[in-house]
């Protein structure tokens, strides 16, 4: 049985129980869980194996790769430079960005941008590796692009491309690097998240497996291709090549140090699970004396702008999003209707709830599928807080 580390308040055992079960039905993996309650951290466990390959274990300061949780970082971003008055979720998005008003995208607002409606869910031409090193070549591809389907009138899944749209967004309202930023937000809040790997932290990263269940789904979405069509889902993943459908090999995609250095806010958020719980709980409550967002502004970030069936066939139950943060939804359980948050590739799941005053992060190095390791610890961090 892997051995779990770290401490756990009164009354939260039974969440303890649920993270302790995501190693036993997934030997061999890492991973760390953080919880907090009215910025009192009341769950900060880990356990298991950061690399494989030389038998490291996770340490209570492990950073991971967390994917899509970056998106609702940068949407953290966005929603505190609309709170300043730098931002307005109902302005076209080219007026802060010129360039990407061509195509008819000139109608796109900021917010609709924001919940995966701007018709730029895939790149039509192949991004090259060189390129998606580079955030402003990526941008570029993504401004003088046609879209996919007319702008507002569905939504499709921008899984890496709304990086380039959220990073587009709040250098230009901001006035300051994405980097800078988001650093900003993180250590204000005691810091141990980052938006491009640095050097000195890279010995430390969590080595990335895909797991069985993930590299299943992809190999089945490989075999129900259209030899003669366009597969816009994986060209979201990939870019066209630039990155594997899985995201990660054992030594790219996201397990390249190249990679994991680069400003990609689609994806490549890396954090500790204590750095993302924080951050979320700074949204909704006052967590080691910082406030990120007032409750008014959660509650606008969090409006419904995204719901039903995607414009590029998927199944159901499809997510939820406000302007940029995910609600919640059948796709994904947080707590209820007072949750928002953003899950990740993989199974990393970071949330702040305001009616619990609650901050969230599970975190894995083990890559799934249709995966419920943090639902269960969810459900039973719902039980927990009664």
């Amino acid at each position: 049985m892997t051995a779990v580390q770290g401490s756990v308040a009164s009354g939260f055992a039974p969440v303890a129980d649920a993270f302790r079960a995501a190693f036993e039905s997934h030997p061999g993996m890492g991973g760390a869980l953080s919880v907090r309650v009215d910025g009192r951290e009341v769950v900060d466990l880990w356990g298991g194996i950061a690399d494989s390959r030389d038998g490291r274990p996770w340490e209570r300061d492990t950073p991971t790769v967390v994917f899509s949780c970056t998106k609702g970082l940068m949407s953290i971003l966005a929603a505190r430079l609309v709170a300043s008055g730098r931002l307005d979720y109902d302005r076209p998005l080219a007026e802060l960005w010129p360039e990407f008003g061509t195509w008819g995208k000139d109608t796109v607002t900021v917010g609709d941008a924001l919940a995966h409606r701007a018709g730029v869910s895939a790149p039509r031409v192949d991004v090259s590796r060189a390129q998606l090193l580079d955030f402003d070549a990526v941008s570029a591809i993504i401004a003088a692009q046609r879209p996919l389907w007319a702008p507002g009138e569905g939504w499709a899944y921008h899984a890496l491309t709304h990086g380039w749209i959220s990073g587009e967004i709040v250098r230009r309202a901001g006035g300051v690097g994405i980097s800078a930023a988001f650093a900003e937000m993180a250590d204000a809040v005691g810091g141990g998240a980052w938006l491009g790997m640095p050097a000195e932290i890279a010995a430390s990263v969590a080595h990335l497996e895909v797991g069985p269940t993930l590299a299943a789904g992809v190999a089945a979405q490989a075999a129900a291709r259209d030899p003669h069509g366009v597969d816009w889902l994986d060209r979201a993943m990939t870019l066209g090549g630039a990155l594997p459908p899985t995201l990660v090999t054992e030594h790219d995609g996201f397990n390249a140090d190249d990679v994991r250095a680069a400003v990609i806010p689609g994806a490549g958020g890396i954090s500790t699970a204590r750095a993302l719980a924080a951050m979320w709980s700074a949204t909704v409550a006052e967590t080691d004396g910082v406030r990120l967002l007032d409750d008014a502004t959660v509650s606008a970030a969090g409006a419904l702008r995204t719901s039903g069936a995607p414009v590029f066939d998927a199944p159901a139950p499809w997510p939820e999003w406000g302007a940029g943060m995910q609600r919640d939804s059948a796709a994904r359980r947080y707590l209820g209707p007072g949750s928002v948050g953003h899950d990740g590739a993989g199974g990393q799941v970071a949330f702040a709830d305001l009616d619990a005053r609650v901050g969230f992060a599970f975190v894995t190095n083990r890559m799934e599928s249709e995966d419920p390791r943090a639902t269960r610890i969810v459900e039973a961090l719902r039980e927990a807080l009664g």
